[in-house]
């Protein structure tokens, strides 16, 4: 079948899709079906070629990041901006940019992709760059052990034809190096003083925080505080301000700012780099502010111990209302063991209004031996925010949720307030 007679059949089915209110990774997956080199051949011709992000946390802001970053330096960019990281939610995205012949008309495509999807992507489609982030112990029945996610990623870079951008401070992420070339390989880090703040998966169960600062980072997150980040960029100390919330999202910034140092090489505009850094506000559900009768509501995303961890520690609940919506289907992972990996002491003082979700008595069951006071359990995600809204009128409104549970609150949102609407 033609591509442009495979473009038509596809934008036809995502219109439908649209229509009725389908998930935005149908129309991927009958292009998969009916031509599966649709993604191969629409990102041939692309001059800075692809850039594949992958890691267990905070592949969505990073892309975010870089894609704005890159965007900044005068590039135009294709990426999967839902957040729909298999390869259909590439495919999906890609019908909503190509013109009726199948054509993409950018310079670069940077795409976020879930580890074990990124390795049969990269098989077909080797990427020019991509930027490691993390390993952690999440989604375990999905990728079984985390020696076995951390394989994964190491297929991604070695298949990686230009440059690979690496964690230094997670030591499975770290270790990749030895698979490749050493002028194939640029890291970020972190100051030795911040190691407390953003353990690896090992530091977070052992509490053996250790440096690996003598390898050498291409930028380094120093400090920040507050609102404000230092960055250490080769030889230069760089302060701005962020938008960013989420203390995650710092560091992530340091390993943006990497990846497109190593794309774009002397021509940068590093002024123009830095200033695009501190527009970039949070993706979709990673922090992301609403405003809901007068009154911010905050959407946190946590899908394992690390990421909730830091999410509780980067948003003060004093003087907010909290909810917690706990999902176990397929994309949340269906173990959700981990939540007794998290220290929740921090919501002692404030309590939760409502726990919510499909596994939202586990929820409260592990808050009751934290000795956290619980208004309401409801499992029916739209009653329950229904009720999280109405009795907390007047206040500030915060929300952790796993990723279904993020998407269904979004769409109940939408409906109530303004909500950004991810194609």
């Amino acid at each position: 079948m033609s591509k442009p007679l495979v473009t038509i059949l596809g934008k036809t089915v995502r219109r439908v899709a649209k229509l009725r209110g389908g998930g935005s990774a149908l129309p991927g997956l009958v292009v998969e079906k009916i031509d599966p080199d649709f993604i191969k051949n629409t990102l041939a011709s692309l001059p800075l070629g692809v850039v594949v992000i992958s890691g267990t946390n905070g592949k969505t802001t990073t892309t975010k990041m870089v894609v704005e970053l890159l965007e900044g330096q005068g590039l135009k960019v294709f990426t999967n901006k839902t957040g729909s990281n298999f390869t259909r939610g590439v495919a999906a995205a890609l019908l909503g940019e190509v013109d009726i012949k199948g054509r993409l008309h950018a310079d670069v495509a940077v795409l976020e992709l879930d580890e074990a999807h990124a390795v049969h992507f990269v098989n077909k489609i080797p990427p020019n760059y991509s930027l490691i982030l993390n390993v952690m112990r999440d989604q375990l029945d999905r990728f079984g052990e985390i020696d076995h996610t951390a394989s994964l990623l190491r297929k991604i870079a070695c298949a990686t034809t230009s440059k690979v951008v690496l964690n230094r401070e997670d030591a499975r992420i770290a270790n990749i190096s030895k698979s490749l070339d050493d002028k194939k390989v640029n890291f970020f880090g972190l100051d030795e003083g911040l190691l407390q703040t953003f353990p690896s998966d090992d530091d977070l169960h052992n509490n053996n925080l250790k440096s690996h600062n003598s390898i050498k980072a291409d930028v380094v997150l120093s400090k920040f505080a507050g609102e404000s980040a230092t960055f250490t960029i080769g030889n230069e100390s760089i302060t701005t301000n962020l938008k960013l919330t989420g203390i995650y999202n710092v560091f992530n910034a340091a390993a943006a700012l990497t990846l497109v140092r190593a794309m774009i090489g002397d021509i940068m505009d590093q002024k123009k780099l830095i200033k695009s850094l501190a527009s970039v506000t949070p993706a979709f559900g990673r922090g992301e502010k609403l405003t809901l009768n007068g009154q911010p509501l905050e959407l946190v995303l946590v899908k394992n111990p690390s990421g909730f961890r830091l999410g509780l520690k980067s948003f003060n609940p004093s003087k907010y209302a909290t909810m917690i919506a706990i999902n176990d289907n397929y994309a949340d992972g269906r173990d959700m063991s981990w939540l007794w990996d998290v220290d929740f002491a921090s919501l002692k003082k404030t309590g939760v209004a409502d726990i919510s979700g499909v596994r939202a008595y586990d929820m409260a069951l592990r808050l009751q031996y934290d000795e956290i006071s619980i208004k309401r359990v409801e499992p029916n995600l739209k009653k329950s925010l229904n009720d999280f809204i109405k009795n907390n009128s007047g206040k500030p409104k915060r929300i952790y949720c796993t990723y279904t549970a993020m998407l269904a609150i979004r769409r109940n949102l939408n409906k109530v307030t303004q909500v950004e609407v991810i194609e």
